[in-house]
Order: C-alpha cells, then sequence, then structure tokens
C-alpha cells in the first residue's frame, strides 16, 4: 500500500492547480479518498461537531447489509436456472455450479452499474468542479439487486444513466435528490422495457436450455392475481399447490420468506433483508421506526382488505405481503434512504406506514402494477417533505399554545 501511497503522491501535482491535468483533479481526488483516508482537515473555525461516522462509512455501511441479499441472489438465481433447467432439486445440491451460474448473470449487471454510474457522476462533478460524493456506492449496488438477471445490460446501463441525471444531478447532487435513485432507475425500466422487467417469462435465467415440463416462471404475485381473478381456490392454497419442476409447496410461507422463488436478484429473500436491515439498525445509519412502520402499514392495509374481501386476493393473509415480492427489501434499503425519506421522528412513522399501506394498495387494487413497493416510495419521496411541514407545523402550535396558557 505504501507503494500506492508514494505513487499518487508523486502524480498528484498534475492534477493541483497549475498542473497540466487540472481539470481531471476531482476525478484524480475521488480515486485517492476511496482508496486512502484524505489527509487534508477542515479549514472552518470556531465549533464543530466530531463523529465516527461520515458519508462514506455510512454508504460502506449500507453496502455491506446489501452483501447478504447480494450473495442469496447470486445463488438463487443459479438454483432457480438449474430448477427449470432439471440440472437440479436440492437446495444445496451442485452449489459451486449454483454459485458460479449465479456470479456470471449478476456480476456484470453490478459492474455495468457502477461503471455507468460512475461515469456520470465524474462528469457532473468535473463540470461543476466539486468532489465526487460516495452516494452512489449504494445505488450503483442498489439497480442490479432490483432487477431480474436476465436484464440486458445496455438497459441496465441507459437505466442508471437516465437515474443519476433525471432522479439526482438535475437537484444538485448527492443529498439533494428528490426521488430515490435505485427506484427511479427500476421505474425507467418497467415503463420504457416492460417486457424484459414484468411478465412470466424473466425471472428466471434459461440460457440455451430448454425448461422442463411442468416449469412455470409465474412470481408468487402473479400466481396470487390470477387466483383472485379465476377465484377457484383460495390464494394460499394456489401458492401451496402451484404447479412448478418442485411439484407443490414452492410458495409456501417458508419458501417465500426464505427466498427459494424467482424474483428480482435481491428481493425475493425476506431473511436476507431483515439481516441487512439490522446491519443498518445497529449501526445507526437506517431508521428502525420506517423500517417497522413499513411492514406494519402493509400489515393493517392487508388486515383491511381481508374485511372488505371481494376477491381471494383481497382475502390473503396479510402477513403473506410481506414475504412476496420485493415489499422487505425495498423498505430496508429504499425507504430508508436518508435523503428522500421524511427528516422528523414522527414523520418517519408516518412515511413508513404510508408506503406500507399504499404498496398493498396497489398489488390488490391495480393489476398492471403487481409490485407496489416501487410506486409507493417514489410517491412517498414526493410527499416526505410535506409530511415533515405539517409535522413542524404541529410542534409548533403545540408550543405556541403552551406559551400562551
Amino acid at each position: 500500500m505504501k507503494f500506492l501511497r508514494d505513487l499518487l503522491d508523486k502524480q498528484k501535482p498534475l492534477f493541483e492547480k497549475g498542473g497540466k491535468l487540472e481539470s481531471l483533479y476531482y476525478a484524480f481526488e475521488a480515486g485517492e479518498t476511496f482508496m486512502f483516508s484524505p489527509k487534508h482537515t477542515t479549514g472552518i473555525k470556531g465549533a464543530q461537531v466530531k463523529d465516527a461516522i461520515d458519508l462514506k462509512r455510512m454508504m460502506i455501511t449500507v453496502v455491506i447489509a446489501m452483501i447478504p441479499c447480494l450473495l442469496f441472489g447470486m445463488y438463487n438465481t443459479g438454483h432457480q436456472h438449474l430448477l427449470a433447467t432439471g440440472g437440479t432439486a436440492g437446495l444445496w445440491e451442485n452449489f459451486g455450479e449454483k454459485l458460479g451460474i449465479g456470479a456470471m448473470l449478476v456480476l456484470p449487471l453490478v459492474l455495468v452499474a457502477y461503471t455507468a454510474g460512475g461515469i456520470v457522476e465524474a462528469i457532473f462533478a468535473i463540470v461543476r468542479k466539486h468532489p465526487i460524493n460516495e452516494g452512489f456506492l449504494v445505488t450503483g449496488m442498489l439497480i442490479p439487486l432490483v432487477v431480474p438477471a436476465t436484464t440486458p445490460l445496455w438497459q441496465v446501463a441507459l437505466a442508471t444513466v437516465f437515474a443519476v441525471v433525471i432522479a439526482k444531478e438535475v437537484f444538485g447532487g448527492t443529498g439533494m435528490n428528490v426521488l430515490n435513485v435505485a427506484m427511479t432507475a427500476r421505474a425507467f425500466l418497467y415503463f420504457a422495457y416492460p417486457a424484459q422487467i414484468s411478465g412470466d417469462q424473466v425471472w428466471t435465467y434459461l440460457g440455451d436450455k430448454t425448461p422442463v415440463d411442468g416449469f412455470s416462471g409465474a412470481t408468487a404475485l402473479s400466481v396470487v392475481y390470477n387466483a383472485g381473478v379465476e377465484g377457484t381456490q383460495s390464494a394460499v392454497e394456489a401458492l401451496a399447490s402451484h404447479n412448478s419442476v418442485l411439484g407443490s409447496g414452492l410458495y409456501e410461507f417458508t419458501n417465500l420468506f426464505m427466498g427459494w422463488i424467482p424474483g428480482s436478484i435481491g428481493e425475493t429473500s425476506t431473511l436476507m433483508a431483515l439481516v441487512g436491515a439490522l446491519i443498518l439498525i445497529g449501526t445507526g445509519v437506517g431508521s428502525w421506526k420506517i423500517i417497522v412502520s413499513g411492514f406494519a402499514g402493509a400489515y393493517i392495509m392487508g388486515t383491511v382488505m381481508n374485511l372488505f374481501a371481494v376477491n381471494e386476493y383481497m382475502a390473503l393473509p396479510p402477513q403473506y405481503h410481506w414475504v412476496m415480492g420485493g415489499l422487505a427489501f425495498g423498505i430496508v434499503f429504499m425507504a430508508t434512504d436518508p435523503v428522500s425519506a421524511a427528516q422528523t421522528e414522527t414523520g418517519k412513522w408516518i412515511y413508513g406506514l404510508l408506503i406500507g399501506m399504499l404498496t398493498v394498495i396497489i398489488r390488490v387494487t391495480n393489476p398492471a402494477y403487481p409490485e407496489g413497493i416501487m410506486l409507493a416510495v417514489l410517491f412517498m419521496n414526493v410527499f416526505a417533505p410535506l409530511i415533515d411541514y405539517y409535522v413542524v407545523k404541529a410542534n409548533k402550535t403545540r408550543r405556541l399554545q403552551r406559551a400562551t396558557v
């Protein structure tokens, strides 16, 4: 490492003021601070608040919290491929082959997202003459985790560029965005290229192989929706008896919770999302209020749907909404985005609660959007400032009333 440090110190004058590569200073500075702690200190005089965490440590913590979802998603991608093509039936059979297939599909998506987004970030930093922030460390990981493993690489690159520019840089960059950048990328793909991110055929990688008899690529949300339309059996019965290469039981509650199902790379396992939640809450990076209220909102609205059930989808037990689709992943990693979420403590409860409730409403009442968490998070991103405004206003009103008594 000393060799690398000495090399950077030797090249640094070229990028500093007056050097031949002065215009690229902030790109150089980004690489330097990514590898080493910066040597410079603040020149601001007066009182300062010193903390053990900065933006880099915060973003790295979120990335670490996502690693369980990433690793599980890679393995499950290979697992679903071998299930669909008749290569295996057991969860832990062909372990190395499954992990290899998953890595072959998932890692290029991660690399493309980081590369495309990193180039955009560097361009804006050079043009605006400001340091490159570490915010994209998280976004670059989130985007691949919320898409199917079969998504074309060029679409991931295009969605990443669109999201970074439209949802982040036009608002001023890191810390200024109104919308969650990763969810914006997913929404772009959903509306621009729906054939690659919706339907039953995109969630399982088949390659050049033919699926075995009985294979169905339908997700749990699709199975429940069809049960609600057909009305021939309850949603739970439809999930438990879903015809698949495993026979019945693919979509039983335990399997849904563990994540051994088709879906977006990082969203299938509620268990891995909860592991990430514990890391975020334990380190103080993620708001436990948003996470708890988000799950509570989904459960409450699921219960309300049960009370007014006119079809089997509305009669689905509320706890099933926790383990289907990307609700758990979205609440843990998207809703808790410290920039686009509510900032007041009371507002966080309201914000999370409404995300959970809206997710279930969109799922059950609007078949055009079977995965409601995407629109719920983006919708509440827009209303988060309004929630904070009224929370602060209510606090001021109460204080004024006490002062005048």
